[in-house]
């Protein structure tokens, strides 16, 4: 009996230790840790044939509050159900190439602010009509005399001034207000304290009253990191370091999800500990990585973490940049 029973305790610990494949459709893999514990949706957001729908990704993901998942690619923004159906799409030259994005809800409905990096401009459209109502294009009137102008990043302050980051070219980042008009700029190109080397990905972190600029450092020198700026653009601290390659950052509540290109993402508390670590590959060679074709996309594995967002439930939504468009659900395991 007990050379059975330890048989029998050998075969479960053995079957939690695998990962589960099948030979059609891989099945969940759970990932993360504790509070920050994710099942993966195997399929999620494929078409029927089961291939992407969205094609190249470099992209971002934000959701609005009916809970539709938007994600750009370089075609344009497909929108999605939570159970990952296409429900509508904005295709064509006026939302291809959207590296980053904000949603906001505001007195006339919900908006979504784009930075296009190839297209050389910030834009605000209507997130249900696909309506464009101001673009940001580089402001002269800021005296800079710019070889090239290539915004990464978008985000938004409790008063709709609007902050763009040329994180692609000078690294300098633009105030506007919420017409449009140019404020001020702060910051440049360098691995010093102050400056930025990619300033590539920004959010409004709401977990500190009163709300502060959270900037991706992307490619500081010895590694990326993360850090606070107030509203008028004045250095406040060094939130981490010793990061990948950090591309965006979401927040939730306390907790902001933060993708790194080395093919993970990373979860910091209000602490800015980190909290759990999502996705990781351990592969040199398929990770920072954009040529990954579909066929071998690992189930739980990332090869090029780009961008994240949070739902109402505490899901993640996370998108890779990816030859074929790769957007993955991670739902969040609730215990006890």
């Amino acid at each position: 009996m007990k050379t059975l029973l330890m048989r029998i305790t050998l075969a479960i610990l053995t079957t939690i230790a695998l990962p589960v494949w099948s030979a059609e459709k891989p099945l969940p893999v759970r990932m993360g840790c504790g509070l920050m514990t994710f099942d993966t949706v195997p399929g999620w957001g494929l078409g029927e044939d089961g291939k992407s729908q969205i094609g190249p990704t470099h992209g971002s993901v934000v959701i609005d509050k009916a809970g539709s998942i938007y994600t750009s690619a370089q075609m344009g923004v497909f929108v999605f159900s939570p159970e990952g159906k296409v429900i509508r799409r904005f295709i064509g030259d006026d939302y291809s190439n959207i590296h980053d994005m904000e949603i906001r809800e505001e007195a006339d409905g919900e908006f979504i602010y784009g930075a296009r990096n190839a297209n050389a401009e910030g834009i605000k459209f209507s997130g249900e009509t696909g309506d464009i109502v101001l673009k940001l294009k580089f402001p002269e009137e800021s005296g800079l005399k710019l070889t090239a102008f290539n915004p990464t990043a978008i985000t938004v302050a409790p008063n709709g001034d609007i902050f763009l980051a040329d994180g692609y070219a000078s690294n300098h980042i633009f105030k506007f207000d919420k017409s449009g008009r140019y404020l001020m700029h702060f910051g440049s190109k360098g691995n010093d304290l102050k400056q930025f080397n990619t300033a590539h990905g920004m959010t409004l972190d709401t977990r500190y009253e009163p709300p502060r600029l959270l900037i991706c450092d992307r490619n500081h020198e010895p590694k990326g990191r993360l850090l606070h700026y107030d509203l008028d653009g004045n250095f406040m601290e060094v939130v981490v370091t010793g990061l990948g390659m950090p591309t965006s950052a979401a927040v939730q509540g306390d907790f902001v999800s933060v993708p790194d290109l080395h093919g993970r993402l990373i979860i910091l508390d209000r602490n800015n500990t980190i909290m759990a670590v999502l996705g990781h590959n351990p592969d040199p060679e398929k990770r920072v990585n954009f040529k990954v074709p579909q066929e071998e996309w690992i189930e739980g594995v990332f090869s090029g973490t780009h961008g994240s967002f949070w739902d109402r439930d505490g899901n993640l939504y996370v998108q890779d940049w990816n030859v074929s468009g790769r957007i993955m659900k991670l739902i969040r395991v609730r215990k006890g």
